[in-house]
């Protein structure tokens, strides 16, 4: 059959889609895309903050992650600069950062390209186990906080008449899109985690009647995407990363195939 990388890289990756598509819903509904690609550039300064300070890698991307999350609701309640020019701040601060880190640490042997592109081909048993691990416990927080979430991104105000804090659902998932970056971010890089966040989304909310089954279904299109790549980099020599993200897209453009009458009927 198959070798046990391969399966141990399958099997990752399937997880890292499972978790990433319901937490991608959210991304694309609150128009958070930046917001991971910000989360993606802090995990880079953890993971340098981690060698250089010899910490283990995992806790310390995600603490880094967190703590640059706090720092965007932070700075967006002192108000002043719009959530877009923050998001510009921390995101190219946290990668100058980590690169400078990175470039403090003494006898490097670290390929510091399989973070940026991933290496899903070398993750071990551990790193699966990390992956369900955290993206479990996500899911289960994310199932638990589900309709406060799911209120306050559809109308804060109206959420927060209900007697909801709009805030705390805030906080809450950019906490769950920080653990699923950093329990992500040796499978497909931190160059491709927002992909992973926003293709399968996008494409799921084009053929999906309601949140519910957009969740499902953005997992499933992730799913589809880590099984297409994989075999396609078995099979033509290519990088599995960025092999993953092009079967992504490759769904998501087969979907703009869909007869939109077809979409709102369903709805």
């Amino acid at each position: 059959m198959f070798a046990e990388f391969f399966v141990r890289a399958l099997v990752a990756g399937l997880g890292v889609a499972l978790v990433s598509g319901p937490l991608g819903c959210f991304v694309i509904w609150r128009r958070m895309a930046y917001f991971g690609e910000t989360m993606a550039h802090a995990s880079l300064l953890g993971v340098s903050l981690g060698l250089l300070l010899d910490l283990p890698l995992p806790p310390t991307v995600f603490a880094t992650a967190v703590l640059v999350a706090l720092a965007l609701l932070g700075l967006e309640r002192l108000g002043g600069l719009s959530t877009d020019a923050l998001l510009g701040i921390l995101s190219h601060a946290s990668l100058a950062l980590g690169l400078v880190a990175a470039a403090l640490v003494p006898n490097l042997r670290v390929d510091l390209m399989s973070f940026l592109f991933g290496d899903i081909l070398a993750v071990t048993w551990f790193d699966v186990a990390v992956v369900f691990g955290g993206g479990l416990g996500a899911l289960g927080v994310l199932a638990l906080f589900w309709r406060q979430l799911l209120a306050s991104t559809v109308s804060p105000e109206i959420a927060s008449a209900e007697g909801m804090k709009p805030g705390i659902a805030r906080l809450i998932l950019v906490v769950l899109v920080a653990a699923v970056v950093a329990v992500s971010i040796k499978i497909v890089g931190v160059l491709l985690i927002t992909a992973m966040l926003v293709i399968p989304a996008a494409t799921a909310r084009r053929v999906s009647p309601s949140p519910e089954v957009m969740a499902v279904a953005s997992s499933l299109c992730g799913m589809a995407a880590v099984v297409a790549g994989l075999f396609a980099s078995l099979n033509f020599d290519l990088p599995p990363g960025p092999a993953i993200v092009a079967a992504a897209l490759l769904v998501f453009l087969a979907s703009l195939a869909v007869p939109r009458r077809l979409i709102m009927g369903s709805r």
